[in-house]
């Protein structure tokens, strides 16, 4: 059984993918450390790398060149300025030299040092191992994969050992719903209240309220800059920006100059039901179009559903609830980060193993849980609330054209949004005694039906849209 704090599933990173930006970005930390640890980091002469299956397939769309190069050179993805990100890469494409760790120059050329194997490796389809040549003559490699949310292992065996040393340190272990549920009811909390006395096991109420704030702050940053930045993403595809004159149709002319002021401004407007659905809208592209272009955003779970959440906990702070503030923000996020690791644990959050349905339906049935419970739903209102967006979910494929993360993908958090909320109303309105479908049991069927999903709609752009229109077209 595994210990996932809801921080391991809300993560600050760079994008457009967790899996295949932030997950081969991590690994190549780990590796540079394990090579400290073992007193052999100065003898590295060249390296290589190899990518595997989905890695391999949309690699350089999802900007997992970039993700190895940085994470070689020792940028970490949670505060690098965004705007060294491209000036960093081109040089070493440029110099064909490359600062590991920022400390040590070694001769790197992408072109061929950086492998794209196409062969799936069994235990995961995105695989990757880096390759480390010494002064003495030897090698040293290691296999990782990147298993989606930016969450890396070595191997089943490893992570195996892991997970049972750290579920441990929980004194409410949830593996499913249910177990969720009976936990509520035995010490008469809500999620909320039962997800903090977990975390609580890891960090001080103090941290615990630092790192939520730093994700509020990083998701509101990420919708501001989003809203408020034109013209197209990067790619070859030619996407215009629409966050941008939708929010200006929006907003009209009032005065902010902050991203909070400009919650409040947002507030100040009158917004009728058609406004409503474009707000949504708005959020959800705007954090996604920030990571299409490389920008902060926060997992959630992944990268390319990024744009659901805080679109969401938005629609409540200025639709819902005027007088929303940290601790509501704070409620949501706990009940969010809880319902994603249930379906980490039951199923996936990655759309190379899972197609689309493990990403935008995994964020959808988050919002939508999270929202269920700041409107007043009980635990089992909570999760009702969850089966319900993820069961309209299911089967969602993932193919994005070019390998990028924009086209359907930007579009679908806008729809994952819009689901969460009407998920939240139809379970808010409904007896949980007599739903026919358990979360356990929508958890179970989605992680089925991600077997059964042929590997071509599985985040390869094989299949559907990637290969049905044209780049040209675009």
């Amino acid at each position: 059984m595994e210990c996932i704090s809801i921080f391991d599933m809300l993560k600050i990173g760079v994008g457009p993918s967790s899996s295949h930006t932030l997950g081969p970005w991590r690994a190549a930390e780990r590796w540079l450390a394990e090579l400290k640890k073992q007193n052999i980091f100065n003898d590295i002469t060249k390296i290589t790398v190899h990518m595997y299956g989905s890695l391999s397939l949309t690699g350089k769309g999802h900007a997992t060149d970039y993700a190895v190069m940085l994470g070689l050179s020792g940028a970490d993805p949670e505060y690098i300025p965004v705007t060294e990100i491209h000036p960093l890469v081109q040089k070493i494409k440029e110099t064909h030299m490359l600062c590991l760790g920022n400390e040590k120059e070694i001769s790197f050329d992408p072109e061929t040092d950086m492998v794209y194997n196409k062969k799936f490796l069994p235990f995961h389809a995105n695989g990757l191992k880096f390759e480390a040549l010494l002064s003495n003559g030897k090698k040293k490699s290691e296999t990782y994969y990147s298993i989606g949310g930016g969450f890396v292992v070595v191997e089943e065996r490893k992570r195996a050992k892991h997970k049972a040393a750290a579920f441990k340190t929980f004194p409410f272990p949830v593996q499913k719903g249910t177990e969720l549920l009976q936990f509520c009811a035995q010490e008469n909390k809500s999620i909320s209240e039962l997800v903090l006395e977990n975390e609580r096991s890891l960090r001080t109420d103090a941290q615990i309220d630092a790192e939520i704030q730093r994700i509020w702050s990083t998701m509101l940053e990420c919708m501001y800059t989003g809203c408020h930045t034109e013209g197209k993403l990067p790619g070859g595809l030619n996407v215009k920006r629409r966050a941008f004159e939708m929010h200006q149709n929006l907003m009209g002319s009032v005065p902010y100059t902050t991203p909070e002021e400009w919650l409040l401004s947002i507030r100040q407007t009158e917004v009728k039901f058609r406004q409503i659905l474009k707000w949504v809208s708005c959020f959800a592209l705007s954090v996604n179009e920030v990571n299409a272009s490389l920008g902060r955003v926060v997992t959630a779970p992944t990268n390319g559903s990024a744009g659901v959440i805080p679109a969401v906990l938005m629609y409540y702070m200025v639709i819902e609830n005027h007088a929303g503030n940290f601790e509501h923000v704070k409620q949501f996020l706990l009940v969010a980060g809880e319902i994603g690791s249930i379906f980490k644990k039951g199923a996936t959050i990655s759309a190379a193993m899972g197609g689309c349905q493990a990403e935008i339906g995994v964020s959808s049935a988050m919002a939508a849980g999270a929202l269920t419970e700041l409107l007043g739903g009980t635990p089992e209102q909570v999760l009702m609330a969850a089966e319900i967006a993820m069961e309209h979910h299911l089967g969602l494929t993932c193919d994005p054209i070019g390998g990028l993360v924009q086209i359907p993908c930007i579009e679908r958090n806008s729809m994952g949004a819009i689901k969460a909320i009407n998920a939240a109303e139809l379970a808010l309105d409904s007896d949980p005694a007599e739903a026919k479908v358990p979360l356990d049991k929508v958890v179970q069927t989605m992680w089925e039906t991600a077997k059964d999903m042929n590997s071509k709609y599985k985040e390869t752009s094989e299949g559907g849209l990637a290969v049905g229109v044209f780049l040209s077209d675009c």
